[in-house]
């Protein structure tokens, strides 16, 4: 077990990405915090976490990240849960897709707020306490491809991906002399409920532009969180893990 007691807090899991997330940081032996904006979706992924994982610890909070009082309540709440904190996975985003000429600025305002200040207002509040440790720690944001190319359509969402970039490599360098890595993923397309609605005429189309031919499995984003969260990757800090097929080379 690769995350054996360690504690981890991840952000946005009550499903998709957070919960594969939360299930695999389970099954490599950490204490693992949920949160989620919604009680009964939050209560039924720990209830099924639990299921799968018995005998392990986790803690769910309602939380809004784009909300200080909200974050520092949930890194607090899970210290005393938990008596530590080792790892924050800053993975809660929303989308509010259209483009730039139609786009609201109440739009562009709330994916920022969750985005990127959710990713800032946590790691703030988290690395207070994951500094205590001797041994140090990790932080890992959730940034995407689109971050990284830009996407029509998507101003709002790429603007507070790639802004996650820039707050990965500045925290890096600010957090490296108490052994505290940070650094990021950027997924391209994964299979979830979003994008198992798409039509097969859309999927066609990304899957043109895919070199490996399928979109990501949830556990292909896990599998590198895990990575980066334990030792194998001790000496990687401020980077960005593209893990997207071949999408953007």
């Amino acid at each position: 077990m690769k995350l054996l007691n360690k504690t981890a807090i991840i952000t946005g899991a009550s499903r998709g990405i957070g919960y594969g997330l939360a299930a695999k940081f389970l099954a490599e032996g950490a204490n693992v915090a949920i949160c989620g904006t919604n009680a009964a979706s939050l209560t039924a992924a720990k209830e099924a976490l639990l299921e799968a994982a018995p005998g392990a610890r986790v803690y769910a909070q309602v939380v809004n990240v784009s909300r200080e009082a909200d974050c520092i309540s949930f890194v607090e709440n899970t210290v005393k849960e938990f008596g530590a904190l080792d790892i924050l996975v800053n993975n809660a985003g929303i989308t509010k897709d259209t483009l730039t000429l139609r786009m609201k600025e109440t739009d562009f305002d709330a994916v920022i707020d969750i985005n990127l200040k959710g990713t800032f207002l946590m790691s703030k509040a988290a690395v207070k306490f994951i500094m205590k440790n001797p041994a140090g720690g990790n932080i890992i944001n959730m940034s995407s491809v689109v971050g990284q190319s830009g996407n029509a359509g998507q101003v709002n969402y790429a603007a507070s991906k790639a802004g996650i970039i820039g707050i990965t490599k500045s925290m890096a360098k600010e957090f490296a002399s108490r052994n505290i890595r940070v650094n990021a993923i950027a997924p391209g397309f994964v299979k979830t409920d979003m994008t198992d609605s798409l039509s097969d005429e859309i999927k066609a189309g990304v899957l043109a532009n895919i070199p490996l031919k399928r979109f990501a499995e949830v556990s292909d984003i896990a599998n590198a969180a895990v990575f980066l969260a334990c030792e194998d990757a001790g000496y990687i800090t401020g980077q960005v893990l593209s893990v997207n097929g071949g999408l953007l080379i």
